[in-house]
C-alpha cells in the first residue's frame, strides 16, 4: 500500500465517524425537543381541565 491510499482510507473513516457523530447529535437534540413538547402538552392539558363545564345545559324557549 502506498501512503496516499492509507491517507485517503484514514480520512474516509474519520469522515464517516464525523457524520455518525453529527447524526447522533441531531437525533439527541430532536429527542430533547420531543420530550419538551410532551411536557408542555401535558401542562396545557392539565390547565384546560375544568370539570364543572359542560355538566349543565341551559335552554330557553
Amino acid at each position: 500500500m502506498d501512503i496516499q491510499s492509507i491517507s485517503s482510507a484514514a480520512s474516509g473513516q474519520a469522515m464517516s465517524q464525523l457524520k455518525q457523530q453529527a447524526g447522533i447529535a441531531v437525533m439527541a437534540k430532536s429527542l430533547d425537543n420531543m420530550q419538551l413538547q410532551g411536557q408542555l402538552l401535558i401542562k396545557m392539558m392539565e390547565q384546560s381541565v375544568q370539570p364543572h363545564l359542560g355538566g349543565n345545559l341551559d335552554i330557553r324557549l
